[in-house]
């Protein structure tokens, strides 16, 4: 696992109404401090990715779709510098894995739809986005520093 990566799994809990599914309390182990919450989506055959944070944390959570998450390391002086890590994120209505990711600073990150024709993606970053200071530094999706290539289906990206 990359340094600091942390994965909380999520109870989904069914009744005939419905479902219900915790994401992130404020007395997780992990839990810093609130910036905002926003979707982000992705469709099939495309890539949201590479970028990173300087100051931020991010939170995944799929909450349609299936997502293929990918992280790799790009601390420097990280033990587990350049190391790719991959999950496969699920919805919480069928079977899978239900699972918070925590991203953190200095990981780079990037996701796709991954065997369905999108995903939705909650995230719970740790600062809200500074529209005039922006932090996020940016890879190309396929990008040759990046020691990943997305599976052959992904044509797209940025």
């Amino acid at each position: 696992m990359i340094k600091d990566v942390a994965v909380k799994k999520l109870k989904v809990i069914k009744d005939s109404r419905g479902f219900l599914m915790e994401i992130f309390r404020n007395d997780d182990n992990f839990f810093q401090k609130f910036g905002q919450v926003y979707m982000t989506v992705v469709k099939k055959g495309a890539a949201k990715g590479w970028h990173y944070h300087k100051k931020q944390d991010d939170h995944f959570v799929c909450i349609l779709g299936k997502a293929l998450v990918v992280l790799c390391d790009f601390r420097k002086n990280s033990p587990t510098y350049k190391k790719v890590q991959k999950f496969i994120l699920t919805e919480p209505k069928v079977k899978g894995n239900h699972l918070l990711v925590k991203i953190p600073r200095g990981v780079l990150h990037g996701f796709t739809a991954y065997k369905c024709s999108e995903a939705r993606i909650v995230n719970i970053p740790t600062e809200k986005y500074n529209y005039k200071k922006p932090d996020e530094f940016r890879f190309p999706w396929n990008s040759k520093k990046v020691p990943y290539q997305w599976p052959k289906g992904v044509k797209i990206g940025g």
